[in-house]
């Protein structure tokens, strides 16, 4: 019977520990005595714990309570909590025991100075497409998807890269612009409102950029964004740049248009100037006098001497600092995700070459490395590699790797592959009409002022952002007063990748199947097993920003640079 009463006893004790930890009371329990007869009569005495708050802080709907160093306390300042907190009081209950949620660190190790994340090596900006109208914090979103995924696959495979840090920065650049107001809005229908919204918040950025009026708009409006960030990065960040720390953009749909865009220069308004002027020179062929001939003559040496002057001073401006609105940073890698570069510059005249080099669509003095990232069912995703070289449409784009696959094949070193004869065929079916096989088009020369301009923007190109004129239409082919790079051998030097022209397509016999790309441009999601290639087509376009092959495919190239460059930094001269 004794040890049934010590086992109450002890219980109790266990109970009473609980009310002053947990329930915020103060408990004491005290034995009047104990005989044979009347055995043993035990009084707790239960009373409300006044303990003030050491320290508070007022937050917009709640406050936070300090008690003690482990003991803080979240309490809401909506009205229903307040009512719940005035009432328990008055019962006798504390107030962290009424309404308050005790909040906890988390943290199940000691901290020391050591155990800090390594600074920031290498920032990547995130780009959005169309769409963005109808959630502005979607890109926000996007990008913290992206980010956790990335970590997932840093831990799993890059947990030796204890010196680096990769950080994933949003870019959100259509919320800012104001373009036409309200003016579409204001024409806009209302039957079926809810899908005419829903095509004026996304797809109607299409036609706000292909229109030389909101162009601009758009293409300034991002590249200050992206300044304004890394700006505000380096200075929370100090030791970014003088440590090397390094810039890339992954951007998705047309946002990577947009950056490509800025990046090059592109500028479809200064083009149309320049034809126009090409056109009224033509004019001057009409005059038929000796004398009037001996005046055009001299005119158009003027005109040479002054595309001379011209050149000289945009060399001049090369090697100043980068004025506003480019990019004030150098971008090492441009990822593009879901990407329909390719149908624009196929439309803006961009046609294979014959050197299977990056440069052909973006210079490497721009951006070191291009990427094509795209599912096999986005129907808004198109490849680039063809517009580099044409029998590249029959070679199939490398595969991402899964994420658990175990000892990859390094993509550098995967070989091309030709795709099968039946897809071959179909895909030859069903896009007749695609960049890669187009038809020859008719021969038509834009004039050596638009080829000297090409010369001046490779040595601005230098500088980033200057690449203004000859990238435009960067088709990488011999000036018509120059041999033909094929004719004359030289092809691959160095002269032949720093002249621009605008000629036509060349023929198809020109090129040379036996040519392979510098680096692989084009890469390509798996489908997978049981996919249904329909409702991926409705899904894919959207489904990177979750995927771990594509997070392990980022941080593949990202890291893998860093090495290369480290390595470099550290062997002998």
């Amino acid at each position: 019977m004794l040890l049934i009463r010590l086992l109450i006893l002890q219980l109790l004790l266990v109970l009473i520990e609980f009310i002053n930890t947990e329930l915020g009371l103060q408990c004491h329990c005290y034995c009047n005595g104990a005989d044979e007869t009347r055995g043993m009569r035990i009084h707790v005495v239960v009373f409300l714990k006044c303990r003030s708050a050491i320290h508070s802080v007022q937050l917009s709907r709640s406050h936070v309570d300090w008690y003690g160093v482990d003991e803080v306390y979240l309490y809401s300042d909506a009205t229903t909590s307040k009512i719940a907190r005035t009432v328990t009081q008055k019962l006798g209950f504390s107030k962290a025991s009424s309404s308050g949620t005790r909040l906890h660190r988390g943290f199940v190790e000691e901290a020391s100075l050591d155990d800090k994340p390594p600074q920031t090596t290498h920032i990547v900006f995130v780009v959005h497409g169309i769409g963005q109208k109808m959630d502005k914090d979607r890109i926000i979103k996007n990008t913290g998807m992206l980010r956790e995924a990335v970590r997932k696959m840093e831990e799993k495979h890059f947990a030796e890269q204890t010196e680096e840090h990769v950080e994933f920065l949003p870019v959100e650049w259509r919320s800012k612009l104001a373009l036409d107001g309200d003016t579409v809005e204001s024409i806009t229908p209302d039957k079926v409102r809810g899908l005419r919204d829903l095509l004026n918040s996304s797809a109607m950025d299409i036609m706000y950029y292909t229109s030389p009026l909101y162009r601009d708009e758009i293409t300034n409006g991002l590249t200050q964004e992206l300044n304004r960030l890394y700006s505000l990065f380096c200075s929370r960040n100090p030791e970014f740049e003088s440590r090397g720390g390094k810039v890339s953009i992954i951007s998705h749909s047309l946002g990577c248009v947009i950056t490509f865009d800025i990046m090059t220069g592109w500028d479809p308004v200064r083009f149309c100037l320049q034809e126009h002027r090409d056109q009224l020179k033509g004019e001057d062929l009409h005059w038929t006098t000796h004398e009037e001939r001996h005046l055009l003559e001299e005119v158009q040496l003027t005109r040479q001497r002054l595309r001379e002057l011209q050149d000289q001073l945009q060399g001049l401006k090369a090697a100043k600092p980068t004025p506003f609105p480019t990019l004030t940073f150098k971008v090492e890698n441009f990822f593009c995700m879901g990407s329909p570069l390719a149908v624009f510059l196929a439309l803006r005249g961009i046609r294979p070459g014959n050197t299977g080099d990056q440069d052909h669509i973006m210079p490497k003095s721009i951006c070191r490395r291009l990427f094509n990232i795209f599912h096999p069912t986005d129907p808004v995703a198109y490849r680039l590699e063809p517009l580099v070289l044409k029998h590249y449409s029959n070679i199939a784009p490398v595969q991402i790797h899964w994420c658990n696959t175990i000892s990859p094949t390094p993509y550098d070193e995967i070989r091309p592959s030709h795709l099968s004869v039946s897809k071959s065929a179909a895909s030859d079916t069903e896009n007749g009409s695609s960049p890669s096989s187009s038809p020859v088009l008719a021969t038509r020369h834009y004039g050596e002022s638009i080829t000297s301009l090409g010369k001046a923007s490779i040595l601005g190109a230098a500088s980033i952002s200057k690449g203004i004129g000859g990238i435009l239409f960067s088709r990488f082919s011999r000036s018509p007063s120059l041999p033909s790079a094929v004719d004359s051998g030289i092809g691959d030097s160095e002269d032949s990748q720093s002249t621009f022209a605008f000629s036509a397509i060349s023929p198809s016999s020109l090129f040379d199947a036996a040519v392979e790309m510098e680096h692989r441009i084009d890469y390509e999601l798996r489908e997978g097993l049981v996919e249904s290639r329909y409702w991926s087509a409705v899904t894919s376009h959207t489904a990177y920003w979750t995927s771990h092959d594509v997070a392990l495919f980022l941080l593949t190239f990202i890291y893998k640079q860093q090495s290369t460059d480290q390595t470099q930094n550290t062997s002998p001269m």
